[in-house]
């Protein structure tokens, strides 16, 4: 297979070169020897660095006041239209924002960088049918307040059931579709509350230590994104730096008119939510070494993993075969890495029969992978 598109891949638009200046060609030259030298120097610095929201020790009244009143106008008008509304729930360590909707089993969507819960909004209408649908943010991003610390995976995940049980479902079993940085959050989850989860769905990324690694050489985002801190924090500074570097990625899909990417470039116009995003990426080593410890721990229930046609393709079944006894192989068509946005018809009808009853019944072949 070549992975030869997508934000992973590239580093300019399928359709022309992303607008230059002087400012810019600058920027990324220094990021990039900064990289090679920081490779060999410390290790990642911990913590996101003070955040421009409310602290985790504000009152909730005063967080939901302060998140809500940062809602786009694009957000605000589809809500108007839509059964969904924003809750915030707290967690250790802050406050997360989350988007909820419909009735049934319980569906949790956690989505990847650099995106927000909106991600998903094209299919949450059609999964809130049958589910009650509930969209994070991610901990320190989108509407979500800024952790002191702990951004790998497993702890992350833990602060995602801790707000899965806050807002009743203790006694439930979830399932989850996750896209991206949100996958690798989606397996810890997985693997260390096996009896909470019934079904896991995880979008166009491999594992940390199971696959992820291979791809760093294709994009220089991975180890911009993962050195030291303040190096990325100091170069991608303004709101043009913000749109130019998100936007050359965004402009590496199939379809990237299809990606509402002025929404993305407002969301990360944040530094606290920036910093934040970046701990993500400086804790991949600790994820890859948290996965490598816990790989006998084989998740037994069913695995939906969807590379896009353009970008990981079979390499996400790949990786989670590693680590989980029923993967289920599908390959979206016609879309690159933001498959939620680029092709959400295909995401709707597989997700409506990998979450459906035991008796769905896949129209077309690309949706073999799909049926439950």
């Amino acid at each position: 297979m070549q992975l030869d598109r997508g934000p992973d891949f590239v580093t300019t638009g399928k359709r022309g070169p992303m607008p230059r200046t002087a400012k810019w060609a600058w920027k990324v030259l220094t990021a990039a020897v900064a990289i090679v030298v920081l490779s060999f120097g410390t290790a990642a610095g911990a913590g996101a660095g003070t955040a421009s929201k409310p602290g985790p020790g504000a009152p909730l009244s005063a967080q939901t006041s302060a998140q809500t009143s940062a809602q786009s106008s694009a957000q605000a008008k589809w809500l108007a239209g839509a059964t969904f509304r924003h809750g915030f729930v707290p967690v250790d360590g802050g406050i997360l924002h989350y988007v909820r909707g419909g009735s049934g089993p319980l569906l949790v969507l956690l989505h990847g960088w650099p995106q927000t819960w909106w991600e998903w909004h094209k299919v949450m209408p059609a999964l809130a049918r049958t589910h009650t649908v509930i969209a994070f943010d991610l901990p320190g991003l989108g509407d979500s307040t800024v952790p002191p610390g702990g951004f790998d995976a497993a702890t992350t995940a833990r602060r995602i059931r801790q707000g899965v049980q806050r807002l009743g479902f203790q006694n439930q079993k979830v399932k989850i579709l996750a896209h991206d940085d949100g996958a690798l959050v989606a397996y810890p989850y997985a693997r260390d509350y096996p009896s909470e989860v019934s079904r896991l769905a995880v979008l166009e990324l491999p594992l940390n230590g199971y696959g992820l690694e291979d791809a760093y050489r294709l994009s220089w985002h991975f180890l911009f994104n993962a050195a030291p801190k303040p190096l990325a924090e100091r170069i991608i500074s303004t709101q043009d730096d913000v749109q130019t570097y998100l936007g050359s990625l965004f402009n590496g899909a199939q379809h990237p008119d299809a990606i509402d990417q002025a929404e993305y470039f407002r969301a990360y116009s944040r530094p606290a939510t920036r910093s934040a995003a970046y701990e993500y990426y400086r804790a991949f080593a600790a994820n890859a070494a948290n996965n490598q410890a816990n790989a006998s721990k084989k998740l037994t229930m069913p695995v939906l993993a969807m590379g896009s046609q353009y970008v990981f393709g079979p390499v996400v079944a790949a990786s989670f075969r590693q680590v989980a006894n029923d993967v289920r192989q599908v390959v979206a068509p016609d879309a690159g890495h933001w498959i939620p946005e680029e092709n959400p018809a295909f995401l709707i009808n597989c997700a409506n029969l990998f979450f459906g009853p035991s008796t769905g019944t896949p129209s077309s072949p690309d949706l073999a992978g799909c049926a439950p």
